[in-house]
């Protein structure tokens, strides 16, 4: 008779086997995590490279040294008597290219931006003095001058820089007015502060009016509302709004804020509004995370110690709920503040020549104005575009970093 066969003994290989297979499969998991974090920080480690590479040259600009001798040149003002008035009447841009011809030569007029003459106008306003003298004002370079002088440039360009920068007339620096000033035609002119303000401003209105009706809607749901089909419908439609295209909600603002409640076109309040539509349902769903998060034994413990329902709610429930809220809603501010396609719809793709005074004043924000210098045929908006998009990410990692922070600080322990 045949002895039995113990359990390990008709198990043991095929058991290895099955472990061998299962340490292989960790193995090829392991490998394919790597491969896909690895993947995603090349992806991520490119589109910085490339945006830093293009987008810091943005921030620079080239100016030519010009010895404007005014005696001789042929302005003619008051230095008792310079107003705005004066200085449109006196031809500028024609002076300012005669001026140019002169110290440079006959060829040299093209070399200086369009906008060279403001140089000189604000040169004459900060001291009229100098009508009497011969000065050396540095003039904005023109396009290609400037792409030139930072390797980039047509064979003309190139011989044009290398002449100016022997001559030692060409400086290329920090351009402080891409910081300060607003949209313009002249990529060497033109500036991110418009829309920037823009942006703060359409984001201040979104703020507060999603906010403070987001929070509430969440704590009505949670501490008060009635578990019925009523309410079911409401959870199941903020969820679904939460997921709605944003073009929709453009196209929602373009109805009833423009088309039927006539508020001005292309203001920071209509685009905050618009945003805010978009934003609310983020802001509901996360703040009623963060309040189904505090544990049950606070409520009980409150009421347990006379606290009113209402003393619960906002003395105990919300500071607790506090980190999860406020981490959600900037989140939400975030996505709201790179999006394009509803402020298109509004109309908030208009040329912003000044930055906006007010909420209801005519403005654009970052996302559209680089969408704007993108469309451009002008070879100096790509180095612009670049830098604009470094100021948004600017932007969306001081809002994260402000998430994080407000989180680490409310946030509490129980």
């Amino acid at each position: 008779m045949t002895a039995e066969r113990l359990p390990t003994d008709w198990k043991s290989d095929a058991m290895r086997r099955r472990i061998a297979r299962r340490y292989a499969a960790e193995r090829r998991f392991r490998a394919a995590g790597l491969f896909a974090v690895l993947l995603s920080a090349a992806f991520l480690a490119f589109l910085l490279f490339t945006m830093v590479g293009n987008g810091l040259r943005g921030f620079t600009g080239t100016e030519i040294a010009v010895k404007v001798d005014f005696p001789a040149s042929p302005l003619l003002l008051d230095p008792n008597a310079i107003t705005d008035q004066a200085l449109a009447n006196a031809n500028l841009p024609m002076v300012t290219g005669e001026v140019v011809k002169k110290a440079l030569g006959a060829d040299a007029e093209q070399w200086v931006a369009p906008t060279a003459w403001t140089a000189l106008r604000d040169a004459i306003k900060a001291d009229p003095k100098i009508l009497a003298q011969t000065v050396t004002i540095r003039l904005p370079a023109a396009t290609a001058i400037d792409l030139a002088a930072k390797s980039d440039g047509s064979p003309e360009a190139e011989a044009a820089v290398a002449r100016l920068d022997k001559a030692g007339l060409l400086t290329t620096g920090i351009n402080w007015g891409f910081l300060t000033a607003s949209d313009g035609t002249d990529p060497t002119q033109v500036g991110i502060w418009g829309a920037f303000k823009g942006s703060l401003l359409t984001m201040l209105v979104t703020l507060a009016l999603s906010f403070p009706i987001g929070v509430a809607t969440a704590v009505y749901l949670e501490e008060y509302a009635r578990k019925n089909w009523m309410t079911d419908i409401i959870e199941v439609s903020i969820n679904n709004l939460a997921a709605v295209p944003s073009i929709i909600f453009g196209l929602l603002g373009l109805s009833i804020f423009l088309n039927f409640l006539h508020l001005p076109r292309s203001a920071a309040l209509v685009g905050g509004m618009t945003l805010a539509l978009m934003t609310m349902p983020v802001i509901v769903i996360a703040g009623r995370n963060a309040i189904k998060s505090v544990p049950p034994s606070i409520r009980d413990a409150a009421l347990g110690i006379g606290a009113s329902p209402v003393q619960v709610v906002f003395h105990h429930v919300l500071p607790l709920a506090l980190p999860g809220i406020l981490t959600g809603t900037i989140i939400g501010m975030a996505r709201a503040l790179g999006e394009t396609a509803p402020l298109l719809m509004i109309g908030m793709r208009a040329f912003i020549a000044t930055p906006p005074g007010g909420i209801t004043d005519p403005a654009t924000v970052l996302p559209v104005q680089i969408f704007l210098w993108s469309d451009e045929v002008s070879k100096g908006f790509v180095e612009k575009t670049s830098a604009a998009i470094i100021v948004l990410l600017v932007f969306l990692l001081a809002m994260n970093g402000l998430a994080i922070y407000l989180r680490n600080k409310f946030e509490r322990r129980w």
